[in-house]
């Protein structure tokens, strides 16, 4: 088992968890995908945070550990929406290939798509 599969079932894991201990209601993966999705927005903000994205205050110093634990955060969500998706780690890995090859082909005026044209 490689490093995303242990990663994927722990989230698994986790989601499983917190849907028995918090005694949730039974959504749909559609709904699912929804309350994931506002919750990794909260998280982008708290990343936003981090960085000192508002420029009408005083600068803090960069926590690299801060920032790193809210990335992980932003993480934990955008897995759980892979498992209300169907998305295996090997499923992830092969849509990211496609699709990593279709943004260089974009960005290179390969791309049959039209609006990327050089």
């Amino acid at each position: 088992m490689d490093k995303l599969d242990t990663i994927f079932m722990m989230q698994q894991k986790l989601n499983e968890d917190i849907r028995v201990r918090r005694n949730l209601p039974q959504y749909s993966p559609e709904e699912w995908v929804q309350k994931h999705a506002m919750a990794m927005v909260a998280e982008l903000s708290e990343v936003l945070d981090e960085v000192n994205y508002k420029w009408w205050k005083k600068p803090k110093e960069l926590n690299h550990a801060a920032l790193k634990e809210e990335l992980v955060d932003v993480f934990h969500f955008f897995l759980s929406m892979c498992l209300e998706a169907g998305m295996t780690a090997e499923d992830l890995y092969r849509v990211y290939l496609d699709k990593n090859k279709e943004n260089f082909d974009r960005q290179m005026g390969l791309s049959a798509k039209k609006g990327y044209e050089l």
